[in-house]
C-alpha cells in the first residue's frame, strides 16, 4: 500500500483515537496493527473484504501468533473498521481468541527480603520497596511526584493510573523512612534541584523509564539467587498475595490495586473503602499496610 493511499486513512484514524483520548501507547499499537493488515492485503484497507480479514487472521494463526497479540490486533482492527471506516461488515469478521489463564509468579516473604537486601544503593532499594509495599504498576511507580507522598495522612496519591483514574494507596512507616533516606541522598548529590517534581528523576527533566525499573528488578533477583522469573509486576502480585495471607479484606486489596477486572465492585461497599486511609477502617483488615522485610 502506498503512502498516498494510507495517509488520509492514517490521519483520520489518529484523529478518531485522539477524540476518544486513547493513550499514546494504545495509538501506537493500533496504527501498527492496521498497517500490518494493510500490508497483507496489498491495497488500501477501505477496499478490503470480509474474506481479506479472514485470510489475515488465518495467516496470524499459522505463524503461531500469541493470544494477547491476536486480541490486541483484533481490538485495533475493530476500532479502525467500525469507527474510522464505518464498515461494520469488516468489524463483524474480526474474531478474538480465548487466552490461557496462568497463575502469576509470587515471591515468598523470605524471597522479597532477599531481593530488597540485594539492592546496591538507596535508589534501587526505594524503588523496589515502593513497588512491593504499595502494589503499584511500574508506570505508576516511576511517574510519582514528590507532592504525591502525603506523610500526614500516610497515603500516596496515584494520579491518572491505568484507566485514567486517580486513587490512594497506603504508605507504611518503614516505606516512608526509606523514601526520606532516598530524598536526602538525591538532594545531596544534586539530583533533585528546586522545581524538579519527580520522586525518581531521569534524564532531560523526565522521570526514569519503566524499562530501567524492570531492568534493576531483574538484576536484584539475579543477585539474590532467585530462580523465578521476576519483574516489577511480580512484586505487585506478591503484595496482593501477602495481604490476602494476612487475612486482609479482599475488597480492600481490590481497591488498592484498582483491579476491578478480577474482583468486581460489591454494591454498597465502595464508599467506605475509598481512598482506604491508614489505618484501614475495616475490622477484617488486620494489616493496614504491607510489612517491609
Amino acid at each position: 500500500m502506498t503512502d498516498k493511499a494510507i495517509s488520509p486513512l492514517r490521519r483520520r484514524l489518529i484523529e478518531d483515537m485522539t477524540i476518544r483520548r486513547l493513550g499514546p501507547g494504545t495509538q501506537h499499537q493500533y496504527i501498527r496493527h492496521v498497517k500490518s493488515f494493510a500490508d497483507f492485503v496489498g491495497r488500501s484497507p477501505d477496499k478490503a473484504s470480509p474474506e481479506d480479514v479472514r485470510r489475515y487472521q488465518l495467516r496470524l494463526a499459522s505463524i503461531a501468533t500469541t493470544g494477547p497479540t491476536l486480541n490486541a490486533g483484533a481490538s485495533a482492527l475493530r476500532f479502525f473498521f467500525r469507527v474510522t471506516l464505518k464498515r461494520r461488515d469488516l468489524a463483524d469478521a474480526v474474531v478474538s481468541v480465548r487466552e490461557p489463564r496462568h497463575l502469576p509468579v509470587v515471591l515468598s516473604p523470605e524471597e522479597v527480603s532477599r531481593l530488597l537486601a540485594s539492592t546496591t544503593n538507596i535508589k534501587h532499594k526505594a524503588l523496589l520497596s515502593l513497588a512491593y509495599a504499595t502494589g503499584l504498576r511500574s508506570s505508576e511507580v516511576v511517574s510519582l511526584k514528590l507532592t504525591d507522598i502525603d506523610s500526614e495522612r500516610m497515603v500516596i496519591r496515584v494520579e491518572q493510573g491505568k484507566g485514567k483514574k486517580d486513587r490512594y494507596v497506603i504508605l507504611s512507616p518503614n516505606l516512608l523512612d526509606i523514601l526520606r533516606e532516598w530524598w536526602r541522598a538525591a538532594r545531596k548529590k544534586g539530583w533533585m534541584p528546586p522545581g524538579q517534581p519527580w520522586l525518581f528523576p531521569g534524564y532531560r527533566g523526565q522521570h526514569m523509564s519503566r524499562r530501567q525499573l524492570h531492568r534493576l528488578a531483574c538484576m536484584a533477583a539475579e543477585r539474590a539467587s532467585i530462580t523465578k522469573r521476576v519483574g516489577v509486576h511480580t512484586l505487585r502480585h506478591s503484595f496482593a498475595t501477602h495481604l490476602l495471607e494476612q487475612k486482609t479484606d479482599i475488597r480492600i486489596i481490590q481497591v488498592l490495586l484498582e483491579a476491578e477486572t478480577y474482583c468486581p465492585p460489591t454494591p454498597g461497599r465502595g464508599a467506605d473503602l475509598l481512598p482506604v486511609p491508614s489505618p484501614v477502617r475495616r475490622e477484617r483488615a488486620h494489616s493496614p499496610a504491607i510489612r517491609l522485610p
